[in-house]
């Protein structure tokens, strides 16, 4: 019976998550597993359309999704004090994401694959964000204090867990990177809001309720 899920999570995975493409491979497998894939940054044009793209699903099993999340792992360690990192970052529009886990002893830095969060508390928190793709930059953003998230290992086994805090903006910062959600973007369209004055009892000759 133990057998069953796992099976299921392995079949819907494959349904999902389209192959890598031989551009896609190339990009992984440019380089020895054990070095760090080049961080993409804004400042360049065709790198920052790649940031700027929607991910795909990935499939778990797949060896090259290994060699990408291993040689993510090294670009995280490359950097001075990155918390997290997304596979957009490294020319990959694929769900993968390292998060370091200010929640568990020792802060260890974990992958995570086809990350989704199902839930996101109302109660925010307001702290300074920065990014690996863009240079000095970094500002105050509102983020949930609490998410629940769901995503699969290596292996296609699927899990669910409740993560709050510091731990918690990180994995809402790393998802932003899979719809193609810049920080950057996110302050200016802030600043770029304007709301009219409507009069809420005016009528129109046009419109029935």
């Amino acid at each position: 019976m133990k057998k069953i899920p796992f099976l299921l999570i392995l079949f819907i995975g494959f349904i999902n998550a389209q192959k890598l493409t031989p551009g896609e491979i190339s990009v992984i497998n440019k380089g020895d597993i054990n070095t760090a894939m080049p961080i993409y940054q804004t400042t360049d044009a065709d790198q920052h359309k790649t940031l700027l793209n929607l991910s795909s699903e990935i499939s778990p099993v797949d060896p090259n999704t290994a060699v990408l999340v291993k040689r993510m792992k090294e670009s995280l360690l490359s950097t001075d004090g990155g918390v997290g990192i997304a596979a957009p970052q490294v020319g990959i529009n694929r769900k993968v994401i390292w998060v370091q886990r200010f929640d568990k002893e020792g802060n260890p830095i974990e992958y995570f694959i086809n990350p989704v969060i199902v839930w996101r508390s109302e109660l925010q928190n307001l702290g300074p964000e920065g990014d690996l793709s863009i240079p000095e930059f970094r500002d105050q953003f509102y983020r949930s204090k609490v998410i629940q998230l769901e995503y699969v290992d290596l292996k296609g086994q699927k899990y669910s867990e409740i993560v709050e805090g510091f731990t918690a903006v990180i994995f809402q910062h790393e998802i932003d990177h899979l719809f193609g959600i810049l920080i950057s973007d996110k302050k200016e369209k802030e600043k770029n809001d304007s709301y009219k004055k409507v009069d809420a009892f005016k009528k129109s000759d046009s419109t029935t309720r």
